[in-house]
């Protein structure tokens, strides 16, 4: 489980960067194009709010997985170590809901409905499914991380 973690963690290390370095090239482009070529490109927009939901989304799942996400820790901290290992996994249960609920069975109809309406981006002319596809992956990736923290961590 261990080795499947971290590859996982390699995974989406990648693919964050590559998508951050995609969306500074795109933001640079939109720059120059616009001062100096006196020339605005209508896709640079687009892609980069894209880039964005994507870069939020697979940060907030590889955060999850890490155990650094933003959070309050202050009385967690104040708790003795048997009782903050007990808390600690109800609330990686109910991250692991949550993100079935929300995220894989609420994300997975948002993308099912905007494939079959068609939907698509004016700029780009890209289906908005594979846009709003994060939503559900990144919910089984959080899923993941919450099954690993609860029955493999060592804190």
């Amino acid at each position: 489980m261990d080795a499947g973690y971290k590859a996982l963690n390699r995974i989406i290390e990648t693919l964050l960067v590559i998508i951050f370095a995609l969306l500074v090239l795109d933001v640079v482009w939109q720059v120059f194009s616009r001062y100096v070529l006196d020339r605005s490109f209508s896709f640079t927009e687009e892609f980069a709010r894209f880039a964005l939901i994507w870069l939020s989304l697979l940060g907030a799942a590889y955060l999850n997985g890490k155990q650094s996400h933003l959070s309050m820790d202050y009385l967690l901290n104040k708790l003795s170590p048997q009782d903050l290992k007990r808390r600690k996994k109800v609330l990686e249960a109910l991250m692991f809901l949550f993100s079935f609920l929300v995220l894989v069975v609420g994300g997975g109809n948002l993308v099912y409905t905007t494939f079959l309406l068609g939907q698509k981006s004016p700029a780009m002319n890209l289906s908005l499914g594979y846009v709003y596809s994060i939503i559900p992956i990144s919910g089984l990736i959080i899923m993941f991380y919450s099954y690993y923290n609860i029955n493999y961590k060592k804190d």
